[in-house]
């Protein structure tokens, strides 16, 4: 999956089947699955020292970005990814078909 999003801070992880976004010496991450063109977006971390800090949403919408440059259909299997989604109506057209929010 190529990572065209230049910020030197955020990385996918493709070995570790992650996003990953480094912020102030710690790292978040979101972590998925592929199933051909689909992408299954199953967990978020966020240290708690970056917590209530929108370290977690700038992931979200990073991968949400990088999943779209790639033509992949995301399934938010991840409750902040679903709840991101939903305060985020632009990024359903990428959704998988038969997603309710």
């Amino acid at each position: 999956m190529k990572n065209e999003n230049s910020k030197d801070n955020f990385k996918v992880n493709e070995d570790g089947k992650q996003f990953e976004l480094y912020v102030d010496g710690g790292m978040a991450f979101l972590e998925y699955y592929r199933e051909g063109e689909k992408i299954y977006l199953t967990h978020t971390e966020t240290p708690t020292a970056l917590r209530g800090k929108g370290v977690a949403a700038e992931l979200v919408k990073r991968t949400l970005e990088c999943a779209k440059k790639n033509g992949l259909t995301v399934v938010p299997s991840c409750s902040y990814v679903a709840h991101y989604i939903n305060e985020h109506p632009e990024w359903s057209e990428i959704l998988s078909e038969g997603y309710q929010m």
